[in-house]
């Protein structure tokens, strides 16, 4: 079971990652220089409203948006693990995922951190992390 202490520590320890509160919600987000890569996130009145009209609820707990490698690499993920990751009607075509901290473990949390991480760290700074950690390159 994840925290948001966990994806703060994870996202934090990523080189040029910074933490930013995000104004029209309130929640923390996770940037670099390129965008944000993990977010908090509630849901919205129209979120609820959606949900609702297709017979879902917001589940309970903590929810974060984690950026993917694309349309793909999000439908992959919703189908490979379903317990954590979700999606709603405000994402489709959006290339980012939802997860239930509640749900993830570490491991896997910061394996998909890592992952949005390298979609917005600059390539020179990608590559070296890669190499450090015996990842090779991309």
């Amino acid at each position: 079971m994840a925290t948001l202490d966990d994806v703060r520590e994870i996202a934090l320890d990523l080189p040029g990652a910074f933490e930013k509160v995000e104004g029209h919600r309130g929640g923390a987000s996770w940037r670099t220089k390129g965008g944000m890569f993990v977010w908090e996130r509630g849901p919205s009145q129209t979120d609820l409203a959606q949900l609702a009209k297709l017979g879902r609820e917001w589940p309970a707990g903590i929810v974060v948006g984690v950026r993917t490698d694309g349309l793909e690499a999000k439908e992959e993920l919703l189908a490979a693990f379903p317990g954590f990751f979700f999606t709603i009607p405000h994402f489709d075509g959006y290339p980012a995922v939802l997860l239930r901290l509640e749900e993830i473990a570490v491991d896997l949390l910061r394996e998909v951190i890592v992952e949005a991480w390298l979609l917005r760290a600059p390539r020179t700074t990608a590559r070296k992390w890669l190499a450090e950690h015996g990842l090779g390159s991309e």
